[in-house]
């Protein structure tokens, strides 16, 4: 477990350090998504989080490189680019354990019976 934890967190500084490297523009828009994803998608599995970090950072990396502008990223609804970007790792987010709780409380309350 301890080897996992140390992997992800060599990953993130990775992560980071490519942050800092992109041009500033990029570099405040990723730090934007970033912090919207992070409250918005609450993903509580450190390797999911870290490869949405990831994927964000080849995604602006590449935008930077090729010279397309952060609007044409992001579109003209940067929340709704988020929110679309972050369901791509809903196997991370906290509420599908909630999901699955209620679910398989209001089955063991029913049963077969459908009240």
């Amino acid at each position: 477990m301890a080897i996992g934890w140390i992997e992800q967190k060599r990953r993130y500084r990775q992560y980071k350090a490519r942050k800092g490297q992109l041009p500033a523009k990029y570099r405040t828009a990723v730090d934007a998504l970033e912090r919207y994803l992070t409250y918005f998608g609450a993903i509580t599995i450190g390797d999911i989080l870290v490869l949405m970090l990831e994927d964000l950072a080849d995604l602006f990396e590449q935008a930077a490189d090729d010279g397309t502008p952060v609007r044409a990223v992001v579109g003209d609804d940067p929340v709704e680019f988020a929110e679309t970007f972050v369901a791509n790792y809903s196997e991370g987010q906290w509420i599908n354990k909630e999901r699955d709780r209620l679910t398989s409380t209001i089955d063991s309350i029913v049963g077969d019976d459908n009240e």
